[in-house]
């Protein structure tokens, strides 16, 4: 062999390492795809077997109030085991194709998911037969001690593991190759309703924070639970007045559009001892942040908020949280004036 001929034998050799590489990583997804995919599909037949099945030749619950509790439960166990079978025969293309088609049902039993979960409490409260039947089913060997509250949100666990491996496989696969394509389009796809189911938990734990915030302040004056609105943080401050007066502790909540101020109510109420009192509502849309002082790792800082007619100074001594508010207050801000 010449010697002019060594570099492109090396870097032949470099390049079928690296494919051979790709092909183990790629073989040991696919397997642990196949092996978590057999998992998944035992523990939706549980539920399909010992629940929906039984339930619906029973007539126990009616059977509106059964397809929420379900949801299209019965379709992703197709999809699922459909998958299952392409992925025995190593057939992950054909495979992925079908599956893509069937992927929206989990953002639809995504936003089921909070109606199914309070109907099946309700059923359980006020069906007798079925909060018996239950209990019975539960208690079998085969669900190892888990309740169907576990086993329900068992769809959108896998989603999230299917972006993960799908990744995987993409990552470990040829460019060159058809394949490769087809999983481009099935981790697209499965980003896509993983964004949408998501999102769908993000606006449903926003709307409990605005909720709890709601009941925490007295009264009804102040109206924290509007379309629209996001809730950011909370936390105590002091506020330092602009008259030499002593320093007040309040309680602030960020939202995305407002920040409001509240104290608490006397400890010696008969119906508010819990709740806050709402001091001020300020419109983030008219506001500027500073730090007055608080750049160096000194110990606190002090903040500038300021409003048309009225500027509000917020201090503390601890120097991390002082950052964070300003951190959440400016890019409150800035998103609102975008």
């Amino acid at each position: 062999m010449s010697a002019s001929s060594l570099p492109f034998v090396v870097g032949a050799n470099t390049v079928e390492d690296q494919r051979a590489r790709w092909e183990r990583k790629r073989s040991r997804t696919a397997k642990e795809l196949l092996e978590t995919e057999h998992k998944y599909l035992e523990q939706l037949d549980l539920v399909l077997t010992y629940f929906v099945t039984i339930l619906k030749a029973k007539g126990t619950l009616k059977p509106a109030v059964l397809e929420t509790i379900f949801g299209p439960l019965e379709s992703l166990y197709s999809a699922s085991h459909v998958l299952s079978l392409h992925l025995e025969k190593g057939n992950l293309g054909p495979g992925l194709e079908n599956f893509c088609q069937s992927l929206d049902l989990y953002g639809h039993y995504a936003e089921n998911l909070e109606h199914a979960n309070k109907t099946l409490k309700e059923q359980v409260r006020k069906n007798k037969s079925f909060r018996r039947f239950k209990k019975l089913q539960e208690t079998r060997p085969q669900f190892q001690g888990r309740l169907l509250e576990d086993l329900l949100p068992l769809p959108l666990q896998r989603l999230r593991q299917y972006k993960h491996f799908f990744r995987d496989l993409l990552e470990n696969t040829s460019p060159d190759t058809a394949e490769y394509q087809k999983l481009a389009k099935t981790v697209k796809s499965v980003c896509e309703v993983s964004h949408w189911v998501q999102d769908i938990f993000d606006k449903r734990e926003n709307s409990l924070q605005l909720l709890r915030v709601q009941k925490l302040l007295k009264g009804q004056k102040t109206q924290v639970l509007t379309a629209g609105r996001w809730y950011i943080r909370e936390g105590w401050l002091l506020v330092v007045p602009a008259k030499g007066e002593e320093l007040k502790r309040r309680m602030f909540f960020l939202f995305s559009d407002i920040l409001i101020a509240a104290k608490p109510c006397h400890p010696l109420h008969l119906l508010n001892s819990s709740k806050l009192s709402c001091q001020a509502v300020y419109p983030l849309h008219q506001c500027s942040v500073d730090k007055v002082f608080g750049h160096t790792w000194s110990q606190g800082g002090l903040l500038s908020l300021s409003f048309p007619h009225k500027t509000l100074l917020l201090m503390s001594s601890n120097q991390h949280e002082i950052n964070d508010w300003y951190r959440s207050l400016t890019a409150a801000v800035r998103q609102l004036k975008a």
